[in-house]
């Protein structure tokens, strides 16, 4: 069913990935010309289309594997990728962010909360990935009862 609790877990994960949008990853006091990603002070999800494509592939894998509850596998299998995801999204960004930040010597750079939401959506959807799982072998021992 749909309210359940894994289904919880996959839309506050689906949410985490789409507040990127609105949320920067880190921001500098004032501009820096010589670096690309912090030109306007910011680095957030707009600055590479390979984080737009993760993160936004990884929010709508967890909307749809909302409304899967009764395929439970499958429902799994995009858990799963939604994790994958997920990972290659965070590299992605990771390694993004220390190339261009390696020139930055006298400027500061402060992490926002869109550091950490990725990481938030990866534990939400492995909290939902357990809970389904769960399910799928109760019923496995329900169905050897019979």
């Amino acid at each position: 069913m749909i309210q359940r609790i894994q289904s919880i877990f996959l839309l506050l994960a689906a949410a985490a990935s789409f507040a990127l949008y609105g949320v920067p990853f880190a921001s500098t006091p004032r501009e820096t010309m010589d670096n690309e990603i912090f030109a306007d002070q910011v680095f957030n999800l707009q600055d590479h289309l390979g984080l737009i494509v993760f993160f936004t592939l990884s929010g709508v894998l967890a909307l749809v594997a909302i409304f899967l509850f009764r395929n439970r596998r499958l429902q799994m299998r995009l858990s799963i990728f939604t994790v994958v995801a997920l990972i290659v999204g965070i590299a992605f960004g990771l390694i993004y962010y220390l190339q261009n930040t390696g020139g930055l010597n006298d400027v500061t750079v402060n992490d926002r909360l869109g550091m950490y939401l990725p990481v938030v959506a990866l534990i939400f959807t492995l909290l939902a990935y357990r809970f389904i799982n769960k399910d799928e072998k109760l019923v496995e021992s329900m169905d050897r009862l019979r």
